[in-house]
Formats: C-alpha cells, structure tokens, sequence
C-alpha cells in the first residue's frame, strides 16, 4: 500500500475525499447506493433529504457529476413514459472505484437494508420508484 503523501496525486485524492464526504454530497452519495436500482430520479433524492432545498441537492449532485463521482443517466425516447421521471443518477465507474478505494462504499448492504424499512414514501416515490430505468448500465 502506497502512502502518496506529499505527491500531487495524493493530495487530490484527499482533496476528492474530503469533497465527496461533505454532509448534503455524502449523503447523496447514500441515497444513490441505497436505491433499489442504485439510479434515483432527483425527486427520490429530494424526498430522502427533506431538510435540504431541492436547490441545493440538483447543485450538489451537479457537483458530483462535475467531478465524475455521479453520472446523469436518461432514458431512450422508445423507454419514457408519460407521468414518470426520465432523468436519473448513479455512480459511475470511477466514482465507484473511488469510493472503494477509500473504503466509502462499506455500508452499502446496510444502506440497502434500510431503505428496504422505509414504509412512509409517498404514493409519488413509490410510483418513481417503480419507473422504467434505462438499460445496460
């Protein structure tokens, strides 16, 4: 195991720690990896963080993508249907890779678990929940 201390690299690395275990980006984070299809939509994120503005969680999840922790995924035209969400986020491989290096994605299945408890989304969660996710990813 390499240290990296005072190398370039290494100071980014921190730097790209520090900046994904921010509060609001860290929890995200969560929300994506405790989905049942790790792709929420924003309202879902939005929903699952009800003392930020949805304001702050589309800047934060830009942020993420900004730096290729998270990744914008839409459904093809032939998948989307009317009334639900087209628009949803994930990880990407790198984002992921990054995480687990630096020993973040550790509570994943635990993360998983919990959202499995959660019994009071509302009806509009449930049915975004259950919405057409894009293929391969």
């Amino acid at each position: 195991m390499s240290t990296e201390t005072g190398t370039a690299e290494g100071t980014e690395s921190r730097e790209l720690v520090h900046f994904v275990t921010q509060q609001t980006r860290f929890a995200l984070i969560n929300n994506i990896l405790q989905h049942p299809d790790q792709l929420p939509s924003m309202y879902e994120l939005e929903e699952l963080n009800p003392s930020v503005s949805d304001a702050t969680v589309y800047k934060h999840i830009q942020k993420l993508i900004d730096n290729g922790i998270v990744k914008e995924v839409t459904l093809n035209d032939d998948q989307r249907r009317q009334g639900y969400p087209r628009k949803f986020y994930g990880l990407t491989e790198e984002g992921r890779e990054f995480l687990d290096d630096h020993n973040l994605l550790a509570a994943e299945d635990t993360l998983q678990q919990i959202y499995d408890t959660i019994t009071d989304k509302p009806e509009k969660m449930v049915k975004y929940e259950n919405a057409p996710r894009p293929d391969g990813i």
